[in-house]
């Protein structure tokens, strides 16, 4: 038996540039953290006890003999792409699916690392980014960039670049004090809304040269938001109202990306103190996050009490295999 746990991750900076289609051309770069909220994937291979061969566990429960009959895009694709026969899969986390900070590719991520433990095999984290995102942008077809599956993999707070030859991470270095403070200062809530990203994705296909300038400046954000983190005498406040600068520029790239109910939300949170903010993932719905002084947090806090607030600290370890039972399988 098999279980990892894998973070999910969000995103500040460079949303949307890390889309092979435009950083291909132009190049791309995003600034993001994971988080101590997890999605946990327990593998092992079924008992042959019963009339089906295949057990999984996520939202709804799939009993399947053949592994073409699965109805999961992802698990059936992982699975032909790596030739795990006979599994019992589990799906569980701390957070919603379809809430924009990654969850379908933290999943993605997780899967495949108990996928190869469960064979014995050791998969690097680098590895494992490359194949969660085949797995989700070719076998599955579904739209979307690359960051959510690297996020996932690597970790941490980092700077990830993109270009032609594929992509690289840097972590952002920061003194731990003024890491802590910048944890201290971000709150996030949960909107109630919930959706797809590769739809999202689509709504908001670049196809427009407008759109594509857009996307460029938020990439030269990227460069002035590390600034500020790595400059020990910027103020944080100004991390927090380029936040909203980029949340500013996000809204035009596409009808799709925020409704009226989440415009009103952002807007009382900046009205009680935030200096910023943003909706995390693609758009729709899902989690909002705020930069907010100590001082306004309070206000803020009544101000969106009809929202869920969700208080969470940075992590660094990506993710990982927490369970290891060897098994002898044959098939």
């Amino acid at each position: 038996m098999v279980i990892t746990k894998t973070p999910f991750r969000m995103s500040f900076f460079g949303g949307g540039t890390d889309m092979e289609s435009f950083f291909k051309e132009y190049g791309g770069a995003v600034i993001s953290t994971t988080f101590d909220k997890y999605c946990y994937v327990n593998v092992r291979h079924l008992p042959r006890f019963f009339d089906y061969s295949t057990e999984l566990s996520y939202a709804k429960t799939e009993r399947v003999k053949n592994i073409d009959d699965i109805e999961h895009p992802a698990i059936r694709n992982a699975m032909q792409m790596l030739d795990m026969q006979e599994l019992r899969l589990t799906y569980e986390a701390d957070l919603p699916a379809r809430s924009g900070l990654g969850t379908s590719s933290s999943f993605a991520v997780g899967m495949l690392n108990a996928f190869y433990a469960l064979k014995g095999k050791y998969a690097s984290k680098k590895k494992l980014a490359n194949e969660a995102i085949y797995l989700e942008r070719e076998l599955c077809k579904e739209s979307g960039g690359w960051q959510d599956q690297i996020a996932a993999s690597f970790g941490g707070f980092n700077r990830i670049n993109f270009n032609a030859e594929g992509f690289d991470v840097l972590p952002i270095i920061i003194s731990p004090e003024r890491k802590k403070q910048l944890n201290k200062n971000l709150m996030m809530f949960f909107t109630g809304f919930t959706r797809f990203s590769s739809e999202i994705q689509k709504a908001n296909g670049l196809n427009k040269a407008d759109k594509i300038n857009q996307l460029k400046e938020m990439l030269s954000l990227v460069d002035e938001a590390e600034r500020i983190l790595t400059d020990k005498h910027s103020s944080l406040d100004n991390f927090g109202k380029l936040l909203d600068h980029t949340w500013k520029l996000k809204r035009k790239t596409g009808s799709a990306v925020s409704t009226d109910s989440i415009d009103v939300l952002y807007s009382k949170g900046i009205a009680a103190g935030a200096l910023g903010g943003k909706l995390l993932g693609a758009g729709g719905g899902g989690f909002l996050v705020f930069y907010v002084p100590e001082e306004k947090q309070a206000c803020v806090h009544e101000a969106l009490s009809e929202l869920m607030y969700i208080p969470f600290e940075f992590e660094d370890g990506g993710t990982r295999v927490i369970h290891y039972t060897p098994e002898i399988y044959t098939p």
